[in-house]
């Protein structure tokens, strides 16, 4: 035991002796071999110079590619998997298809750009339930959980062993039993509280259970980046869940520490569960290291007695993107925008072109708005989002903190005709670092319903005036400037 503290005595005294030489390295690695923002890049550069036995150690946790060429590679998998999008691209050029109210035909280009840019199909005849509230959500799974009779595909961020877990996973092994194939997807960081026996149980019952990116050293996980931060459900073919809920009790708004926890999450019924189903096995397969497209099983709607008109494309973005899919999507809508804006996020962390799309916007007379929570879940990223709150009160736009507990929802509308929703925040992390998925709804009634919700909110929620945002306290502020620097790395 002495032999191994005097050799990690002895590396500690190396790396301290030759840390200048080591941050020059990292600084040529940084600079010359990574494609980075010019702002990450100098904050990544000043961490060294200033803090530079912890800027290495962060720097080697939060920053490294892994595998990220083999994500290109899958990329490029589900880009060969859409066979109708070439027909779809054609057709929206030259008008063909027809999104169902002429009022929405101007977002045709924003459809056409998902298609271009993410493979997104176009998907008509869906029908859609918004849920707000967690319980409701919930028991709506369970529901559906129970009357599944082919499979079970199940993807989530974070799923917590505690009374809501165990209550989905009895549900999950008893369809087993009787047949039904039950696939669990999880995120090796989203669950590193899960004890390793959690799932010993659905696997016996014959589940499959399957973790990305898996953690090395048992809880300790090195991967901060590169996360799937996606939340999908689907069962038959017939219907599919996409949002902002995870597992938990909090989510049920269970936990004293948030609140009653406001978010929101989308069912689908129609074509698009398909989609859905397509983002869930290339992750499946990723993790799992099998080949789900051999069986055309899941690729066959599910038959349902509800039938819609209503347009949804699903789209998907992450570091295995070669552009920033939902950023850019947030970015169209923002631009076409001529009345209003709303945004729900518990993160607001924009980088440079989506901060200037709201204030241009709401220079030019739209009405943005934007909500956030009135208390943190990360520190750093709350008081970040909050020092970028001035610069849209300064261009004339209206922002609030929702007091009623935990916002989550992730949600961006324009003009009572359009709707972006998923599980993608505002910030840096979502655009660029995370796997993410929205469902883009071409519809006015789904999407004046959540604009009613977003609208209720206000009532439970304060706004930040001019004034009331002079009143900061120093602390505050010194708070918002140092997260605000570390924001590209948020």
């Amino acid at each position: 035991m002495e032999s191994i503290w005097s050799l990690l005595g002895q590396a500690w005294r190396w790396v301290w002796d030759n840390i200048f030489y080591i941050n020059i390295i990292l600084a040529v690695l940084i600079v010359f071999f990574q494609r980075r923002d010019p702002k990450a890049v100098w904050t990544w550069l000043l961490a060294l110079y200033f803090l530079p036995i912890v800027g290495f150690i962060f720097y080697l946790l939060i920053c490294q590619d892994y595998r990220k060429q083999k994500m290109f590679r899958i990329k490029d998998v589900e880009d060969s998997l859409n066979s109708m999008r070439s027909k779809q691209e054609e057709d929206l050029i030259r008008n063909k298809t027809h999104i169902h109210d002429s009022v929405l035909q101007e977002y045709a280009d924003l459809a056409l750009y998902n298609l271009e840019a993410n493979g997104a199909v176009y998907t008509r005849g869906n029908d859609i339930q918004v849920f707000t509230d967690g319980i409701a959500k919930f028991e709506d799974l369970k529901a559906e959980i129970q009357c599944a009779k082919q499979y079970i595909h199940m993807e989530y961020y974070i799923i917590q062993n505690d009374s809501l877990f165990g209550e989905i996973s009895q549900l999950l092994m008893e369809k087993a039993r009787e047949g039904v194939e039950v696939r669990v997807l999880y995120d090796a960081m989203g669950c590193r509280m899960m004890p390793p026996w959690a799932m010993r149980g659905l696997k016996q019952a014959g589940v499959k259970v399957a973790v990305f990116f898996p953690a090395i050293l048992k809880w300790f996980q090195i991967r901060v980046n590169y996360r799937n931060h996606r939340k999908i459900v689907v069962i038959d073919g017939k219907v599919g869940y996409v949002g902002g809920f995870n597992i938990g009790e909090e989510y049920i708004s269970k936990k004293r520490k948030f609140g009653y926890w406001r978010d929101t999450h989308l069912k689908l019924w129609g074509p698009s569960v398909m989609a859905l189903q397509l983002r869930f096995v290339l992750d499946w397969n990723f993790a799992a290291k099998v080949h789900l497209f051999r069986d055309a099983k899941y690729f066959q709607e599910g038959e349902n007695d509800r039938h819609g008109d209503k347009g949804v494309q699903i789209v998907a973005s992450g570091p295995d993107s070669r552009s920033q899919e939902i950023r850019d999507n947030y970015l169209r809508l923002m631009h076409k925008a001529k009345d209003h804006i709303y945004i729900q996020t518990p993160y607001f962390v924009p980088d440079e072109a989506i901060l200037s799309a709201l204030i241009i916007a709401a220079k030019s007379g739209v009405d943005v708005r934007l909500m956030i929570p009135c208390k943190p879940d990360h520190p750093f990223v709350y008081w970040a989002s909050y020092s970028y709150i001035w610069d849209l009160l300064e261009a004339g736009a209206k922002c609030y903190t929702y007091q009623n507990g935990f916002l989550h929802s992730k949600l961006v509308t324009a003009d009572g005709l359009v709707a972006c929703c998923g599980t993608a925040n505002m910030d840096i992390r979502s655009f660029q670092l995370n796997f993410e998925v929205n469902a883009v709804i071409y519809d006015q009634d789904t999407t004046r319903e959540l604009e009613d919700a977003f609208l209720k909110d206000i009532c439970q929620s304060k706004e930040i005036t001019r004034e009331l945002y002079a009143q900061r306290s120093l602390v505050v502020r010194v708070k918002e400037q140092v997260s605000r620097l570390l924001s590209p790395l948020l």
